[in-house]
């Protein structure tokens, strides 16, 4: 069982190209020059953002987030550059079933290098060590495959589809449901 200490805190993860971290407000800019991008924000919950303005709103509900100890957020800092790239962190967490969904978004400029594989692995690692997670998963609009072959190289195994899951941009759209276990992560850590 997951204590509510265990996910409340949120470390700084470092890999080898990356450190997650919190947002701060001085990432407003950064957040703002990849959340304007309309392919960026396609598949997720999200409106690209008109402003500066919708990036520190943003921000803001982050912060609260950190505060209040809810589920939130790292930015994803790319470590060659200090900019923040893209975010990473948990949708939702229950305690009771020591389980959660990780969602994150990335900039286009840095699409299929690898980097969002990057981070979900850390976050993953974390999430069943530090944690403590039975089970974490994730989901993607179907029409966005190149998220489900991030998840299926983090070990993450195909669920199902769940037919017009969420009401996005307009639309009521299908998604794929991925997730791993412990048992499969301590496996294939294991097999290493």
């Amino acid at each position: 069982m997951i204590t509510t200490d265990s996910y409340t805190y949120m470390p700084e993860l470092v890999t080898p190209r990356l450190k997650l971290r919190r947002l701060t407000m001085r990432d407003a800019a950064d957040i703002y020059r990849y959340s304007r991008d309309v392919e960026v924000a396609r598949h997720v919950l999200w409106s690209a953002h008109q402003s500066i303005g919708d990036s520190r709103s943003y921000l803001r509900y982050m912060l609260r987030r950190y505060r209040n100890h809810e589920p939130a957020s790292w930015g994803i800092e790319y470590v060659q550059t200090g900019e923040v790239i893209g975010t990473i962190g948990f949708m939702w967490i229950q305690s009771d079933n020591s389980a959660a969904e990780v969602g994150y978004s990335l900039s286009r400029d840095y699409w299929n290098r690898g980097l969002m594989t990057e981070a979900l692995k850390a976050v993953i690692a974390h999430g069943f060590g530090s944690m403590n997670l039975n089970r974490i998963e994730a989901q993607h609009e179907t029409g966005n495959p190149a998220s489900g072959a991030v998840m299926r190289k983090c070990g993450m195994v195909h669920e199902g589809t769940l037919r017009q899951r969420l009401f996005n941009k307009g639309k009521y759209v299908d998604v794929e449901l991925y997730a791993i276990l412990r048992r499969d992560y301590r496996a294939k850590v294991h097999d290493r």
